[in-house]
């Protein structure tokens, strides 16, 4: 279970550190792709591999499946921690995201999602602003 925010630094060769505490349960290995909300998706290949089943499984003769199957599958790169705990983040990923230096790490259960310090705190205010809205709305789902 991933839970916790974090901040960091990348590099100028687009490095940034995966924090201690969630590097064994992602283990050596595991997958970064384009998230919602122009942040970036972290997830173990387990759970990468539950997720890119279920999304290409979709139907190819829909617009909507065809363009979240290119955003996700088509955005994912397999990625390994080296011996300082870091990743490379790929250019085409960081500009996506709008990354430029400072990063959060967010764990949100199942996967961590990377976003520019910037983004992270605006989006974070607007959902604290509106959490009373949404916790009524997601009543309705039970939760």
């Amino acid at each position: 279970m991933f839970i916790g925010e974090y901040n960091f630094s990348m590099d100028a060769k687009g490095r940034i550190a995966i924090p201690v505490k969630f590097r064994c349960a992602l283990g050596k290995e595991f997958v970064v792709t384009k998230g919602l909300d122009n942040c970036l998706a972290v997830y173990t290949k387990e759970e990468w591999t539950k997720i890119a089943e279920r999304v290409s499984s979709l139907p190819t003769s829909q617009a909507n499946s065809r363009a979240f199957s290119r955003l996700m599958l088509g955005g994912a790169m397999d990625v390994r921690l080296d011996s300082q705990g870091r990743i490379v983040l790929p250019d085409y990923l960081r500009q996506y995201a709008g990354i430029s230096k400072k990063v959060v790490i967010a764990g949100l259960y199942s996967r961590l999602e990377i976003w520019d310090e910037e983004k992270w705190s605006a989006y974070k205010k607007q959902t604290e602003k509106n959490s009373n809205d949404i916790a009524e709305q997601l009543t309705v789902l039970g939760v």
